[in-house]
């Protein structure tokens, strides 16, 4: 019997070349989701990508593709110098690594002047490669390769790195704060713009044209461009080394007319030949990205002083932009190429890559301009996962795309390919290294960058920079951030980490704009703050926290224990009151008519906790915080030894509570502050007779009743009699702020509305009714938080008063008198009876008159 052995060829170099890329994201990866325990996680999160897989990635497709622009392949068997050289430049990675974390200076010098020796040899290499093949086309009577002009670009770009490394050596040692950040800024230049950017620029001459179904671009024109593109990233190195912004400023308006001459001819065949898919579309928006980054970055530098986070502030644009979105729409292009199997193939995979890539670059890009725009906290982590979504799904897209293709190249192939060639191999390979460069490319730009701050005032002050960088841990916990002051050096850089122990939501801002962002109990945030060089206010912006004394402060100390200037943030204003004006035709006034108790001993709710829009009175807009969507909650009624269960349901954005005092319960477990996204079961046995006020009861409570969050629990007393009418009238204060709650307001105890039922006079345009000889009973309740209760109908009298469980006075007393007003402190409530004997108008009011006269005030038509 013979047997069949299947002989497993040798790997191809392509894809010995490519396994440090992929072990590199890998290793990305890993770092992304452990960032929080690693030390200098933001620059290892960096650098494992730059330095780890793209600059692997450069190495071998530049190598692969100044091959095919000149037409002229390597053979298999002189590619080993080119494999020792990758694995040095892997060595000369690791040791440069160990050495920036390990905080080891020496093996960070060895392994940056290794990595600057292993791709000064590839851009060598290359020049070489260029010189060997326009001989061999000369000899053979060819004329030179169409696209040998693109080649310098690699080499040009190959011979930037070096340098790049040499400044990066230079920021490991450490410097002033000034000549660190002409460094950083020349370290981008080199690595950010030199690099990456010729390499791009080189490429996407060739290839543009390709996806856009456009002619060639010209050629004549390539020469220029990289002359102009290596004088811009010159001159902004000189002005970066020297620390003149001005010629910094200069050098990237140069580098920015060089690409102006790569991207115009692009752009302008771009409009006659509309992108029409993923690819075509994401490259056209990388480099409008990068054309206004580089524009920005020039306004940046030339409008301001030099330091660090001026140098660094277009970084996130220039990688998240151009870098991500250059990735992501090549690799749509290459990869189907890649897969090969005819056009009909080919067609198909690039359909799969095409599916909602119109949502997908909307998003992407509106997403990355809000997020560069001064929007909340909240908003802007809102806006950050949307877009991470939309480049995340590149990868379920790509497998599809990849899969199409492979089964179509199957059937087309089957049993056609030479045994001893298999190019699905090497384009596995790739596919792979494409899928781990996606994910690693979103781990690094939002993982490393996404919580540099862009905006905000100045905190320096103009102070001079010690190169020095303090670093505090802070903890948010019972109101309070512990410490609360923070004394740094004048000109240190102050890195903030926040921990939210507390059990309820809270934030940090700063006055100089720095923002953690809404945190969950555990969470924490990295707030770098720059160099300090004044005294800087902080506080928990969560409306009334900052009252209740979650105030934080940095001070910036001269050495001399003498601190620097101050800075402060105000509140804002309050809007217009007009109580006279009707609140419109389309105006439903709350049913002041309280519904008899519902049948049954066991009575169910659900409360829906959210924070909306609405109005206290005409044209005064203000985010309420409520239970079931309005200020003043649903009105619950009952009788005594009748069950309550009320379901809770935090859809809010912060933390929230409720506390019923009709029930008698221990309020640690049904009174807990529940955060957004959870729920709790209150319950509890009516024991007593009255009406109850709930509210919530998360501190400042005070300022979450004010925001709206009360209502009324009315357990009858068994002896209740029949009435013809009966009302419920909930008093409570608002205090206006710019949109919402002004809690400093509501400390000092000066309301700007107080109102029945949740909104200013609105029975004097929507009056109550009853007719002469009925009786009418009025339930009232004061709600507060701060505001008496003196109750009086105008031109009536009480015969009856019920106030917190007891009669006052009844009606079938015959020594009992009457009453004109029915008086209540915050939470306490009760009711009284009358009878109109003539018809009229009658007002009802809070006789506090400064009360009645700010809303507090109604009308009762009697017929």
């Amino acid at each position: 019997m013979t047997t069949t052995r299947r002989v497993r060829r040798p790997k191809s170099w392509h894809q010995r070349a490519g396994l440090p890329v992929r072990v590199w994201l890998v290793l990305l990866i890993v770092a992304g989701l452990a960032h929080p325990f690693l030390p200098e996680s933001r620059w290892l999160l960096v650098h494992l990508f730059t330095l780890g897989a793209v600059t692997n990635s450069i190495v071998v497709w530049s190598q692969t593709l100044a091959e095919r622009f000149l037409g002229f392949h390597l053979a298999e068997t002189e590619r080993g110098p080119q494999l020792i050289k990758i694995y040095a430049l892997n060595v000369g990675i690791v040791v440069t690594i160990v050495g920036v974390v390990g905080g080891w200076f020496p093996a960070t010098l060895a392994g940056a002047v290794l990595i600057g020796a292993m791709v000064a040899w590839h851009a060598i290499s290359l020049l070489l490669l260029t010189v060997r093949a326009q001989r061999e086309r000369t000899r053979a009577g060819d004329r030179p390769a169409g696209h040998a002009q693109s080649v310098w670009f690699l080499v040009a770009s190959s011979a930037m790195l070096p340098f790049g490394a040499g400044f990066g050596a230079v920021l490991a040692y450490g410097a002033t704060e000034q000549t660190e950040a002409g460094f950083l800024l020349a370290h981008q230049a080199m690595n950010l713009l030199g690099f990456l950017g010729l390499a791009a620029a080189g490429v996407l001459t060739v290839m543009y044209p390709n996806l856009i179904g456009a002619p060639d671009a010209p050629s004549g024109r390539r020469p220029v461009a990289l002359a102009v593109l290596l004088i811009g990233i010159a001159v902004l190195t000189a002005g970066a080394l020297t620390g003149n912004s001005l010629v910094a400023a200069a050098g990237c308006v140069a580098y920015l007319a060089g690409w102006i001459v790569v991207a115009a001819p692009l752009l302008r065949d771009a409009l006659s030949h509309p992108p029409n898919g993923f690819a075509a579309a994401s490259v056209t928006a990388a480099m409008l990205w990068l054309l206004g980054s580089l524009a920005a970055l020039a306004i940046v530098l030339a409008t301001g002083p030099m330091d660090p986070d001026r140098a660094t502030l277009m970084t996130v644009p220039f990688l998240a932009g151009f870098a991500a979105q250059l990735l992501f729409g090549v690799m749509s292009h290459l990869l189907p190429t890649l897969m090969g199997g005819g056009p009909a193939v080919v067609g198909a995979g690039v359909d799969k890559m095409n599916r909602w890539w119109i949502w997908r670059i909307v998003v992407i890009n509106t997403g990355l301009l809000l997020f560069l725009a001064p929007l909340p906290s909240w908003m802007r982590v809102g806006v950050t996962s949307l877009v991470m979504l939309a480049f995340v799904m590149f990868l379920p897209i790509m497998i599809t795309s990849a899969r199409a293709s492979a089964a179509g190249r199957r059937a087309v192939m089957a049993g056609q390919a030479p045994p001893e060639h298999d190019p699905a191999v090497h384009q596995r390979g790739l596919q792979a290294t494409a899928a781990l460069a996606c994910l690693a490319l979103v781990f690094s730009v939002f993982s490393g960058l996404g919580g540099a701050s862009i905006g905000g005032q100045d905190a320096s002050a103009g102070v001079t920079p010690t190169g020095n960088t303090t670093e505090v841990h802070i903890e948010a916990i019972g109101m309070r951030f512990t410490p609360d002051t923070v004394n740094v050096p004048a000109g240190d850089r102050l890195v903030l980490t926040v921990t939210n122990s507390d059990d309820q939501v809270h934030d940090l801002v700063l006055a100089t704009g720095h923002n953690t962002g809404r945190l969950a109990p555990g969470e924490a945030a990295t707030l770098e703050v720059g160099v300090v060089g004044a005294d800087i206010d902080g506080w928990c912006s969560i409306v009334g926290h900052r009252q209740q004394g979650m105030v934080f402060r940095i001070v910036a100390d001269d050495g001399d224990g003498e601190a620097m200037s101050h800075g402060h943030v105000s509140a804002g204003g309050t809007p217009t009151i007009d109580l006279a004006a009707d609140p419109g035709e389309g105006f439903v006034a709350r049913d002041p008519v309280l519904e008899a108790a519902p049948v049954g001993t066991t009575h169910r709710y659900t409360f829906e906790i959210t924070e909306v829009p609405g109005e206290y009175a005409p044209g005064v807009p203000q985010t309420m915080w409520t239970y079931n969507g309005r200020a003043m909650g649903p009105t619950l009624r009952g009788k005594v030894g009748d069950l309550f269960e009320i379901t809770m349901v935090n859809n809010g954005s912060m933390g929230h509570s409720v506390d019923f005092h009709a029930g008698m319960v221990g309020p640690d477990e049904p009174m807990r502050t529940i955060n957004p996204g959870e729920e709790l079961i209150y319950r509890f046995r009516a024991e007593h007779s009255g009406i109850w006020l709930y509210h919530c009861a998360t501190p400042p409570m005070a300022v979450h009743i004010a925001a709206g969050m009360f209502g009324a629990v009315v357990i009858d007393p068994p002896s209740l009699g029949p009435v013809d009418a009966e009302y419920l009238m909930v008093q409570s204060d608002a205090y206006l702020g710019a949109g919402q709650v002004d809690a400093e307001k509501v400390a000092a105890g000066n309301p700007d509305l107080v109102m029945f039922n949740g909104f200013a006079g609105q029975y004097v345009h929507r009056p109550l009714h009853a007719a002469t000889g009925d009786r009418v009973r009025i339930w009232v309740l004061d709600a507060g938080p701060n505001e008496t209760v003196a109750f009086h109908v105008v031109g009536a009298q009480f015969d009856t008063v019920y106030k917190e469980g007891a009669y006052l006075l009844r009606a079938d007393d015959p020594d009992s008198g009457g009453s004109q007003v029915l008086d209540l402190a915050v939470a306490q409530g009760g009711f009284v009876e009358l009878q109109f004997l003539e018809p009229g108008t009658y007002t009802f009011l809070n006789h506090r008159m400064f009360d009645g006269d700010r809303g507090a005030m109604g009308k009762i038509v009697v017929e």
